[in-house]
């Protein structure tokens, strides 16, 4: 594998953990976090993201990498938008239940769940608008960085699909341990749903759909469910 490659592997697998998990321990020693700070929080994010994705993009324009083995290509255009809207719409309603279900918990877990929601979710109408939009950045250079770029380099690695889909999601997860080994592994089991996704398919376009509706959906009901204020309940509501 190339040396510029692999350094961008190091980044995804070493950089990129260690800038989150370091970001999260400075808001979490804070006893809350300004709205100022979590708009910081997204612009700075947002713009790391299509940096990161522009550098990848660029490598992969150097070695040749093909739209279809990036997932850039869109086969059977009618039966994939089929998919991707019965996805979203399977995919959105679990995160939904999922994200009751753990506002209704009195498992110890959901103490610092409820940390993690206070300082990085939005918390007024103000602040929905660049989460939304670092929501759409996630869903579109996360999966092109990990199920595009990853899933293609690793390929041509000589790697099988299955142990492709498998490093790619563990690396996918790595991205965010700042939300503890639950948030580890939950985001490893989702990678690996992607991942598979994206192989089936041959297509990054599903997989970022159901990866934009998932955040956007944390965006709406997690500070409802997560965030034990009245405040923030009912700025949930009166969206």
């Amino acid at each position: 594998m190339p040396w510029d490659i692999l350094l961008i592997f190091f980044v995804l697998g070493v950089i990129v953990p260690w800038r989150g998990r370091a970001r999260l321990k400075e808001l979490l020693a804070k006893p809350r976090v300004e709205p100022a700070e979590r708009l910081s929080l997204y612009c700075s994010t947002i713009a790391f993201q299509w940096v990161a994705v522009a550098v990848a993009g660029w490598r992969a324009w150097a070695h040749e990498f093909t739209a279809a083995q990036l997932g850039l290509a869109v086969p059977h255009r009618f039966r994939l938008i089929a998919i991707t809207v019965v996805g979203a719409v399977l995919i959105v309603t679990l995160q939904w239940l999922n994200l009751r279900r753990m506002g209704r918990s009195a498992s110890p877990l959901r103490g610092p769940l409820q940390a993690l929601a206070e300082r990085i979710l939005p918390q007024s109408p103000i602040e929905m608008i660049p989460f939304f939009a670092l929501a759409v950045t996630a869903g579109l250079c996360e999966e092109f960085l990990y199920r595009g770029f990853a899933t293609a380099a690793l390929s041509r690695a000589g790697l099988p699909a299955t142990l492709v889909v498998v490093v790619s999601s563990v690396l996918f997860g790595m991205a965010h341990l700042y939300q503890g080994r639950p948030g580890f592994i939950s985001t490893t089991v989702l990678g690996l749903l992607l991942g598979v996704s994206r192989v089936v398919l041959g297509s990054l376009v599903p997989v970022a759909v159901w990866h934009i509706g998932v955040d956007v959906l944390a965006g709406i009901a997690g500070p409802r469910y997560l965030i034990k204020s009245k405040e923030v309940s009912d700025a949930s509501l009166a969206l």
